[in-house]
């Protein structure tokens, strides 16, 4: 057991459908296909001859990405600050925090994870960033691996052209506490392109920048070690002879209901499976033709299609929100109306957002609840006092 659960999750643990019987909402994760999906990207990257630091921000999970490492990636990806401390803490190698951390406050607690030894990098996409970061980093009398952030049209974060890409790499490179240590270059707008040809196209253009800014560097002599990005979306083409050394993939371990409305590749299906979902029971039956469930708006991610029912009888039946705590199920025509208390699983509009609701996961095989996970890094942490 990885967490101490309350105590009726810890008689369910094992017994024969004790899956139906988890306390709800929760967040359900089927084992076999989450082995399976972790497996899978493992030997992708591995044929490919490519790294994988797969994306924390997904589950927020250091037990998962435990089991990532295990399987043999090379390090993990963190959005942020707060989450780069629990995988630190957690012993996790490799941690990059993907998004610049510019404030006062974010700067001081990442100084003091690379002062307690933490094995950290960061991005960064302005010089003034990179002073503040050299200031930090050199008052602790250790150094810091930094990555030049790089823009492929998202517009969120990153320098603007190849040529800002290079200015920036001399000017980490030329601070006493910094070490350049490569390049970022993420196209999370591209990574839900529904049609694979257009999803290819966009993604061998923003390929050619990646290559352009490497090749500038290389001419500066500062080659850089890491090429980091690529997503969920674009990983099989990015694996295939794009100038990426390491992809970045997050959502491949449990799949949702955005990835399942693109196209992987013509005529193919995706190999991942979906291994998550949100447990709810039926919690009022008085309206005819539908049922009120315990998981409103609380309880999934807003920003993807709507939850279905995923199995069972009303398998399929649409779910809607009806408020913070509650969600409401139309039956299908003929469907007998479930008891009350009744679990029903529903598919995860988006993977991410969706587990940040959560504090556990549910871990099944088959209709048995075998283990509990924490949502470790999930949320926002009041910085240490100083000292």
């Amino acid at each position: 057991m990885t967490v101490t659960a309350p105590d009726r999750s810890i008689i369910l643990f094992g017994a024969p459908g004790s899956r139906a019987k988890i306390d709800t909402p929760a967040l359900v994760l089927d084992l076999d296909a989450f082995e399976h999906n972790v497996a899978l990207m493992a030997e992708t990257c591995r044929r490919a001859g490519i790294g994988l630091r797969p994306h924390a921000k997904t589950h927020k999970c250091s037990t998962i990405a435990k089991r990532q490492i295990a399987a043999g990636a090379l390090g993990i990806g963190c959005a942020t600050i707060d989450e780069a401390e629990v995988m630190v803490a957690a012993g996790l190698p490799g941690v990059l925090i993907t998004s610049p951390l510019v404030t006062a406050g974010k700067i001081a607690r990442l100084a003091r994870l690379v002062e307690a030894g933490g094995d950290v990098m960061v991005v960064a996409d302005h010089p003034a960033n990179v002073a503040a970061l050299d200031q930090a980093i050199g008052a602790t009398g250790r150094t810091l691996r930094v990555l030049v952030d790089l823009d492929l049209g998202h517009h969120r974060t990153g320098v603007g052209t190849v040529a800002d890409g290079v200015r920036l790499a001399r000017e980490i490179a030329s601070w006493k506490a910094l070490r350049f240590a490569g390049v970022q270059a993420y196209a999370g707008h591209l990574q839900h392109i529904a049609d694979h040809a257009e999803r290819l196209a966009r993604t061998r253009a923003a390929d050619a920048l990646v290559a352009d800014l490497v090749a500038e560097l290389k001419a500066e002599d500062l080659a850089p070690a890491i090429v980091t990005g690529a997503g969920t979306g674009t990983h099989r083409i990015n694996a295939a002879g794009s100038p990426f050394t390491e992809l970045q993939a997050g959502s491949y371990i449990v799949m949702d209901a955005e990835y399942g409305g693109i196209e992987y590749a013509p005529g193919e299906s995706w190999p991942f499976r979906p291994a998550l979902s949100v447990a709810v029971a039926v919690t009022s039956a008085n309206v005819p033709g539908s049922v009120t469930t315990d998981g409103g708006t609380k309880a999934f991610a807003l920003n993807g299609p709507r939850p279905r029912v995923a199995s069972g009888p009303l398998a399929g039946a649409a779910y809607e929100f009806s408020g913070d705590e509650h969600g409401r199920v139309s039956l299908p025509e003929g469907t007998a109306t479930p008891a009350l208390g009744t679990v029903l699983e529903c598919t995860v509009p988006h993977c991410d957002p969706t587990i940040a609701h959560f504090d556990a996961i549910h871990c099944v095989r088959g209709d048995r609840l075998v283990d509990v996970w924490p949502v470790d890094a999930r949320g926002r942490r009041a910085p240490l006092p100083p000292g």
